[in-house]
């Protein structure tokens, strides 16, 4: 199996991208190919590694030179168009043709998704692919999908999101009907605006048809019960959703540390419940759960959050190798092109 990795895609890029990629790959069954400037990476593991290139420190670790690279900034249709030779396009192109098993990209978010739709093309039967990261919950995680690749949905889309989800968790997961929410302002099956409403009312008459074990509406609050495996959303409240999430971690993480060490005797204190402390931090961080899946398209394509560093890097490529173990990609397109 190969890992494709955009080395020059994000805010720590590409000293994050290496070091995660040095780290995981001995834990890795893959070999990774670090997609980007030759010259810059192999300058960096000198820095780095006091090694001359990448191939002294693993033979398992290749690079892919690409001379340009997507900005943050950059327009993602005028880029994926324009920058035929960025490590992004490149990547796309290498998946496409079988020269890699899956693509990480910590890039620029709106050309990732173009160019995963426009350069990889999309599952035949699903209208729009979306993204789909695992969040914590209680003794376990969930999947919240979408998380930001459709801002304007339909009720199809929705549903089509649900059966997605339905298949990613029993391949990869082993979750035999995994439980889908509808994320909503209420329970009740006539809170909400037009769009969950009518897909509550498909869903509530058409779910064994279309292979979901819907259980209701899930307000918020109830998404880290442990009681729902995937909760379904349009991209725009699904992405106010995950940075609310993240944000909110960050909050109790940074005020617990900060209790703690107030002064001597809490710091003290403290001791006998370090492993507590540090299980607890571990459920909470969002590095733990690797990158976003962007599910809908025909290769394996992961979105790693932008501001990832080498620990993020390290855990999302694991998660890429798990996703395509899973064979998830084969049987949606099984599912959805036999309809």
């Amino acid at each position: 199996m190969k890992i494709l990795l955009d080395a020059m895609g994000g805010d720590n890029a590409p000293d994050a991208v290496i070091k995660g990629a040095v780290k995981a790959i001995k834990e890795l069954e893959s070999e990774i190919i670090l997609i980007g400037n030759e010259d810059i990476i192999n300058s960096k593991i000198k820095e780095f590694y006091g090694k001359e290139n990448i191939s002294e420190l693993s033979n398992k670790i290749t690079i892919k030179h690409t001379t340009e690279t997507i900005e943050m900034e950059d327009t993602p249709t005028i880029a994926i168009k324009h920058k035929k030779d960025s490590s992004m396009v490149v990547g796309f192109k290498m998946l496409k043709e079988g020269e890699g098993d899956v693509f990480i990209s910590a890039g620029n978010s709106g050309a990732l998704l173009t160019g995963a739709t426009l350069l990889v093309g999309r599952i035949k039967g699903i209208d729009r692919p979306a993204i789909a990261p695992m969040l914590p919950a209680y003794k376990k995680s969930f999947m919240l999908m979408d998380a930001g690749a459709n801002t304007n949905c339909k009720p199809l889309n929705l549903i089509q999101f649900a059966q997605m989800s339905t298949i990613y968790l029993k391949n990869t997961f082993g979750i035999e009907n995994p439980k889908i929410g509808l994320l909503n302002i209420g329970t009740e099956e006539t809170k909400g605006n037009d769009l969950v409403k009518e897909t509550y009312n498909l869903l509530k008459e058409n779910s064994e048809e279309y292979g979901i074990n819907f259980i209701g509406n899930v307000e918020g609050r109830d998404c880290f019960s442990g009681e729902v495996d995937a909760v379904i959303t349009d991209g725009f409240t699904g992405n106010v959703f995950l940075k609310t999430v993240e944000g909110l971690g960050k909050l109790v993480k940074r005020n617990l540390t900060e209790s703690l060490k107030r002064n001597l005797l809490t710091t003290i204190g403290a001791i006998p419940c370090l492993p507590a402390i540090k299980r607890f931090s571990k459920t909470m961080d969002y590095k733990e759960y690797g990158g976003a899946l962007f599910l809908g398209v025909k290769k394996p394509v992961v979105k790693a959050h932008g501001s990832s560093d080498e620990y993020l890097f390290y855990f999302t490529l694991k998660q890429a190798e798990n996703f395509v173990k899973s064979g998830a990609i084969e049987k949606m397109k099984d599912e959805f092109e036999k309809k």
